[in-house]
């Protein structure tokens, strides 16, 4: 049986949307998921005229969608942003030098200049050589600790005003399920924030935020967008996984599931009793931190002197052995 576009418009749909439930044509799919992502980004303030914007660029789907909706929107509403294209290649093989293929492609497709950082340049060690000695337990703690602040120096290089990441709304309810879980109602708000930012500190914003990743992928399917679809090899054991299944299980029994738990997150009220991290700069390596030695630098500190699990978990004990008159020598990073 032949399904008519919900638009009226006439044409045969093609597909159900997982967000609406209206069948829409792909043209008309196309309009509307353009459409709600400028809305997002006009609503939210997101960008100002002249600003330069990198786009935090891994090859996968959601980053790669984000850079052609990006070209897209800003000549077709004259935003005047100027686009780069922002990639950390964190080392390991078999998956990371593989989707950086992706990124070059990417590169050439939407000409966009591209800046890649590697975390051997930066710290000294690739992530295959971290799993090395961490095992493959609490290695996504190290990745994501030195990945974010890799983007925060490939940024300071380029001279950005923005941070544009392909976070979804899938990853940012994932995200608010996980603090609820590990009882951290500190960061609930903060992780529902469409922009972050600090004193000194480059801004990030989430132009995707609303954006179901079903949909991302139907998107770069009928554009035929070239990406980069393999998990990472070291991911299989990361607790994000237990909160995508929940999730996942979730939606099939409530398809607003989603976007229900971004607005549970918008709106929860933390007590003036709960203590919220102050942002400043790290005394070491002067990059933004919630404690006087940023996680990167304790992280980096315990690799360097064979203690690797030194920064695993909340104990200050990592944070005073690292600031010790006895421990005086500064992390490995390279100066920018």
């Amino acid at each position: 049986m032949t399904i008519k576009c919900s638009t009226e418009c006439g044409n045969n749909a093609i597909l159900k949307r997982p967000k609406t439930g209206d069948a829409l044509c792909k043209e008309c799919f196309f309009h509307a998921f353009e459409t709600e992502i400028h809305y997002t980004i006009v609503n939210g303030k997101l960008f100002k005229p002249g600003y330069k914007i990198a786009i935090g660029a891994s090859g996968g789907k959601d980053s790669t969608v984000l850079a052609y909706v990006l070209k897209t929107l800003n000549e077709r509403y004259n935003y005047g942003l100027d686009l780069f294209l922002l990639s950390i290649d964190e080392g390991i093989t078999g998956y990371r030098d593989d989707s950086l293929k992706t990124v070059q492609q990417n590169r050439d497709d939407y000409e966009m200049p591209l800046k890649i950082l590697s975390y051997k340049d930066l710290y000294g060690w690739t992530m295959d050589e971290i799993v090395k000695q961490i095992g493959r337990k609490n290695n996504c703690t190290f990745c994501g600790v030195f990945r974010r602040q890799a983007l925060d120096r490939g940024a300071a290089l380029l001279g950005v005003d923005c941070i544009a990441t392909g976070h979804n709304a899938d990853d940012i309810a994932e995200t608010v399920l996980m603090n609820i879980l590990r009882g951290d109602i500190a960061r609930l708000q903060r992780c529902t924030s469409i922009i972050t930012s600090g004193q000194d500190t480059i801004m990030r914003c989430k132009p995707l935020k609303y954006t179901y990743e079903k949909e991302i992928v139907m998107y770069a399917y009928f554009k035929k967008l070239v990406y980069f679809s393999t998990e990472c090899i070291f991911a299989p054991n990361a607790y994000r996984g237990h909160a995508r299944t929940f999730l996942k299980d979730l939606e099939k029994v409530r398809p607003s599931s989603v976007i229900d738990i971004i607005h549970s997150g918008e709106r929860f009220q933390v007590k003036e009793s709960v203590k919220t991290p102050t942002r400043r700069n790290c005394s070491r390596c002067g990059f933004v931190s919630s404690q006087e030695v940023c996680k990167a630098c304790v992280l980096l500190e315990g690799l360097n002197r064979g203690l690797p699990k030194l920064g695993i978990g909340k104990s200050q004990k990592a944070l005073q052995l690292v600031t010790s008159e006895y421990l005086p020598e500064k992390s490995k990073l390279v100066e920018i």
